[in-house]
């Protein structure tokens, strides 16, 4: 035999014994019901029972039914609790005051017993569908964030493979793009903390913003492995050629734009490809830009790039200790980097270090 379904719960709340006895009486083979002679009551009522509805008089000593109601709806765990108003107060200005105060319907005494019954079941109906339907919106939006986050799982995996294909193909710079990233973080938290660039920052989406770092480099994949990997610092020509590198990033991000909507991460990667080699003076390339005409982007990543190439190992060089990159990083405040984004350097410097030590 089917369990039967569990029926929901009613209080009735009037202090006329009568009405609570005829009305239990009522509702007593369709519901669970609760008489209660007083609103104080109800509230205590409710610290242990939560029900469907609330049936409820007005005209009550200590507590009217109005002044219940606004309790009511002005606590979280009961503000979803529907009221029904059950009075003999019919003029219409007690009705509207009483629908004006949250009550979902307005029944004048005497009432007939099967009009009640009936409003009740669809008043209950309607507010299961509305949790119905409050439930369907919230596992959607579940869905909808799962979705999302898988997108940008895969989002990160490929950028994060595409990195690795340019790492892969120079020799001298493993490990490179995760600790730009560490570097970046670092002065990125430093900048929101120092509360500057704000303006410059508006557009700005942190959630992409790293991870399209990992990007800075890619033009490089389209640089001969003759110039990449040499065991030697590069002639004045093949320096050229291997800063095309950058403006080649910038149009290959410029590619997927075109076949794509318009999305933060493919803007900040196409920013910092194409300024992280950019000086504060306008010696940089590929444009020759300077000062804040270079994007913020670009400005903070030539700091951790920078800071990466002094410390890290290469052909022509050993790698600089900790305390000389960041003299060298220093030095060229106001030349090579933006000035102020030195100042939140100089800070931080120790935490750099720390990234460094950890290779």
């Amino acid at each position: 035999m089917a369990m039967e379904k569990e029926r929901k719960i009613i209080l009735i709340v009037d202090d006329n014994m009568t009405n609570l006895t005829t009305g239990k009486e009522m509702l007593k083979n369709d519901y669970k019901v609760y008489p209660v002679p007083s609103a104080e009551i109800m509230f205590d009522l409710l610290e242990n029972v939560i029900p469907d509805m609330i049936l409820l008089d007005i005209e009550m000593p200590e507590m009217n039914g109005y002044e219940a109601i606004k309790r009511l709806k002005s606590e979280p765990q009961w503000a979803g609790i529907p009221v029904i108003f059950l009075t003999s107060k019919t003029d219409e200005g007690s009705e509207l005051e009483g629908l004006s105060l949250g009550a979902i319907d307005y029944v004048a005494k005497p009432f007939s017993g099967p009009l009640l019954l009936k409003r009740i079941e669809n008043h209950l109906n309607s507010e299961m569908q509305k949790q119905q339907l409050k439930e369907f919106n919230t596992n959607l939006a579940d869905v909808v964030r799962q979705k999302t986050e898988q997108v940008f799982n895969l989002q990160n995996a490929v950028l994060s493979t595409v990195a690795d294909l340019v790492e892969f193909r120079d020799d001298a710079t493993g490990g490179h793009v995760s600790r730009t990233q560490k570097y970046l973080e670092l002065l990125l938290n430093k900048l929101v903390e120092a509360n500057i660039y704000t303006d410059e920052m508006t557009d700005w989406d942190m959630d992409y913003l790293l991870p399209s770092a990992q990007l800075h480099d890619v033009g490089k994949i389209a640089i001969s492995d003759l110039i990449l990997n040499k065991p030697g610092k590069l002639t004045d020509e093949e320096f050229e050629i291997m800063k095309t590198h950058a403006a080649i990033g910038v149009d290959a991000i410029r590619k997927i734009e075109k076949n794509a909507e318009e999305h933060a991460f493919l803007r900040h990667a196409r920013r910092i490809a194409g300024s992280h080699h950019e000086k504060w003076d306008g010696s940089g390339y590929p444009q020759g830009v300077s000062g804040k005409d270079i994007p913020l982007e670009g400005r903070l990543m030539a700091i951790a790039d920078v800071y990466d190439a002094l410390t890290s190992v290469r052909p022509y060089k050993k790698p600089f200790t900790t305390d000389e990159a960041k003299k060298i990083i220093l030095e060229g405040r106001g030349t090579h980097f933006d000035p102020s984004l030195i100042d939140l350097f100089s800070e931080i410097a120790d935490k750099f270090a720390s990234v460094a030590r950890d290779k």
